[in-house]
């Protein structure tokens, strides 16, 4: 069976989650696996980029996103073609964007089915594309199938009538960046606590903030808020605590490791949540994880042994990071993270091969 993953964003999580994917779907029996990415995607130009066997231009802007669509029957055509070229199978949305129906006419033109893996279905309070999940209710409709990155994910799209979709759960495996750093608390300082990502009002950054407040300044912590967001009162709020640093930047992608080896544990304070990318980068850090119950926060982490989850409220939070100043090293672990990405991915090659088109494997 040969199955292409595509994935057609520039920054973040979903170009890695491509590319994870598409490694793993490799190693599993029988099966040869084609990756296409942005060819604009910070990954493609960072240290270590992998092969990319169909790389697609695709818009910097919502004028070259407009330019792509006014050209979108070439653009259908000419990955019709190649996809017949190449043989393919089935195809896998690694994570919707904007110009994935065009992906999908041409999979319709060649004759090839296709999935799509959920990472959220519904939009978060910041989101900067309001059509986004327009677009990926168009997307699911048009699949064979749908993989949910959690049930918390999945319940929402049979809510959305999504259900009627071959619907199936998966996973969200640990994201490595790079070899694994040294152990937290390894570096005789004060504890080290990250909150890293997108800096937007789900995130519950004024719940940090009052934690930190009702903690008090304490010698014995250190605090970095890191990530790209509008700037907002909670971030002057957090500025002005003792111990604590913001950095309102995108953080490139080689930068991510040792930002993550920086820090002896990461602070998830969201008010909401289908999964977390950056709980997933912290699992294969191995580094400590204070994070709420919400969403599908619970799900993703009740059994990894480093995270402590606490409710949703300053003093859960505060109550959590006062547990981890006590601690002392991480569990013993050997821990990897290759495995993980190969049993999800073997878990969704069963439902894939349901998919194929009699005749074609």
């Amino acid at each position: 069976m040969r199955v292409l993953v595509w994935q057609w964003g520039r920054f973040g999580a979903g170009p890695r989650f491509a590319v994870e994917l598409a490694r793993a779907f490799g190693a599993a029996a029988d099966v040869g696996a084609l990756l296409s990415l942005s060819a604009g995607a910070e990954l493609v130009a960072s240290a270590g980029a992998p092969h990319c066997d169909l790389p697609v231009q695709t818009y910097t802007g919502i004028t070259g996103l407009l330019g792509r669509v006014f050209r979108a029957p070439g653009m259908v055509a000419r990955l019709a073609a190649w996809v017949s070229m190449q043989r393919i199978d089935v195809a896998v949305c690694a994570m919707p964007g904007p110009l994935d129906l065009v992906m999908a006419a041409a999979l319709r033109r060649a004759g090839v089915p296709y999935a799509v893996v959920v990472h959220d279905a519904d939009s978060h309070p910041g989101d900067a594309f309001p059509f986004q999940y327009t677009l990926q209710r168009a997307l699911l409709r048009g699949s064979a199938g749908v993989f949910a990155l959690s049930s918390h994910v999945a319940g929402r799209l049979r809510e959305q009538g999504m259900g009627t979709r071959r619907l199936m759960l998966a996973a969200l495996p640990p994201f490595a960046f790079g070899a694994p750093p040294p152990p937290p608390r390894t570096h005789g300082g004060p504890l080290r606590l990250l909150s890293f990502g997108r800096l937007l009002p789900y995130k519950g950054l004024d719940l940090l903030a009052d934690s930190l407040v009702q903690l008090g300044p304490r010698p014995d912590l250190e605090v970095r808020v890191v990530g790209r967001g509008p700037e907002t009162p909670v971030l002057d709020v957090l500025r002005r605590l003792p111990g604590v640093q913001v950095e309102n930047r995108w953080v490139p992608e080689d930068e991510v490791g040792a930002l993550l080896a920086w820090a002896d544990g990461l602070v998830l304070s969201h008010r909401e949540a289908s999964q977390s990318g950056v709980a997933a980068s912290a699992i294969a850090a191995r580094r400590w994880l204070v994070a709420t119950r919400v969403g599908g926060l619970e799900e993703q982490l009740r059994a990894e042994p480093m995270a402590l989850l606490c409710d949703p409220t300053a003093e859960s939070i505060a109550g959590a990071i006062r547990r981890l100043l006590e601690m002392d090293g991480p569990p013993a672990s050997d821990y990897d993270p290759h495995a993980a990405w190969r049993s999800v991915a073997d878990g969704m090659v069963a439902g894939l091969r349901g998919m194929v088109r009699p005749g074609r494997a």
